[in-house]
């Protein structure tokens, strides 16, 4: 019976969502359908032009301006989760997210711990080793000719780097690309029984990584994340509290990242003037392109963070327990705040923060290893390969909350470092 009800459930909302994003053409349920996860842009620019908060067909709210975005990511009056308020089915209750779905002073207890493996001494002694990871994908690469960018480049540095971080030996990077795609995608909400079965046997199989780690450095500690977190346990970190924080460090470790460097890719191609001058200048420009990437294409779309009391957003009431759903991809193309918001620059000076990486007490831990990673790997796929070329068509995440390809050809010449 439990099995026929969330069956029910879930075929239910996807009903919902076809009917109100083909009927109705509602913006939020038109993210989730092809059209939305193709150009989900043109739909951000319909919410901005209902104001700085469009009404939801759920009763919610939603925006795609940045004043509003960034203010009700800093106010403390919002939070995360609303379980206790909305009982359970609040979205995204389906996945234990550490920290990254609570408020203080569990969210400051927990980040506390994890924090320490991503401080500035931490990450810069982390650069020979990206640099030497994509040197060596790089060479594989030019050993096939045509190489796909997901499978061949960005997934496999990421995922090397954050399992070496926590200390997972024999890492299988494509199991974990795998693993990591599917916890990703149900983000957006499971969508069939088959989708929940995926996600089972992906979490189960990342748990089942880290058990058997866990067992091991008790029993011999190392220089790693993991071992510092298992350091904290039963003083700042419970024991039912190390899966969820660990799952979330490995797989947010590598999933922002590979898609960070698909989408930049991605654009860099579209844009063959900013190809040139990258490739021209890859020491002054990767950053830069990191940078402009993170606010035209990031590779997380949107949060939501629910009122915990009643509170006025721009002028307009929002109830306790009502959600406010950021729309990061717009507002980091609010035109209010960025000139030729739409266009992709790498010489463009910003007139204020994107959020790509969100705001407040909630911004995103490993943003500093995330901006490493792919500043060198621009750098160094610009001084070497600056005849990139696609070989094939880009195929897209089935996800909206997630942006990056799934699989991106390309074809180019090594140039032989001088």
């Amino acid at each position: 019976m439990h099995v026929l009800r969330f069956a029910a459930a879930l075929y239910g909302r996807q009903l919902a969502i076809h009917y109100w994003g083909r009927v109705r053409r509602d913006p939020l349920s038109r993210l989730h359908l092809a059209e939305g996860r193709e150009n989900p842009y043109a739909v951000y620019d319909e919410v901005r032009a209902h104001g700085p908060l469009m009404p939801t067909r759920l009763g919610n709210y939603a925006t795609a301006t940045h004043a509003v975005c960034n203010s009700v990511l800093r106010d403390r009056r919002f939070g995360p989760r609303a379980v206790a308020m909305n009982g359970p089915g609040a979205p995204g209750d389906e996945i234990d997210m550490s920290f990254l779905d609570k408020d203080p002073p569990e969210h400051t207890r927990l980040r506390r711990v994890a924090q320490p493996a991503f401080s500035p001494k931490e990450i810069a002694g982390y650069r020979p080793r990206v640099e030497r990871v994509v040197g060596e994908l790089l060479d594989k690469a030019a050993a096939k000719g045509t190489f796909d960018l997901v499978s061949d480049f960005a997934a496999p540095l990421p995922i090397a780097v954050i399992t070496d971080l926590m200390g997972i030996p024999d890492a299988d990077a494509e199991a974990f690309a795998a693993h990591g795609a599917v916890v990703g995608s149900a983000l957006d909400g499971v969508r069939s029984l088959r989708h929940a079965a995926r996600l089972k046997a992906a979490s189960d199989a990342i748990d089942e990584v880290f058990i058997r780690l866990f067992v091991l450095r008790r029993r011999e500690p190392a220089d790693d994340a993991v071992s510092r977190i298992l350091a904290a346990e039963g003083d700042q970190i419970q024991a039912h509290e190390l899966l969820p924080m660990c799952r979330l460090l490995l797989v947010a470790g590598f999933e922002t990242t590979v898609n960070l460097i698909g989408n930049a890719v991605g654009a860099l191609l579209d844009h063959p003037a900013q190809w040139a001058a990258l490739c021209a200048d890859p020491a002054g420009l990767a950053d830069a392109a990191v940078e402009e990437t993170l606010r035209w294409d990031p590779p997380v779309q949107r949060t939501a963070r629910c009122a915990r009391e009643d509170v006025e957003v721009a002028g307009v009431p929002v109830r306790r327990g009502q959600f406010v759903v950021s729309l990061l991809g717009g507002a980091n193309r609010d035109p209010a705040v960025y000139a030729r918001a739409d266009q992709f620059d790498l010489h463009r000076v910003p007139e204020a923060d994107h959020l790509a990486f969100s705001s407040g007490i909630h911004y995103c831990v490993g943003a500093p290893l995330a901006r490493l990673e792919a500043g060198i790997a621009l750098r160094m796929l610009a001084e070497r390969l600056p005849d990139l070329r696609r070989a094939g068509p880009l195929r897209r995440r089935d996800a909206s909350i997630i942006r990056g390809p799934l699989s991106l050809p390309l074809r180019a010449r090594v140039l032989t470092p001088r």
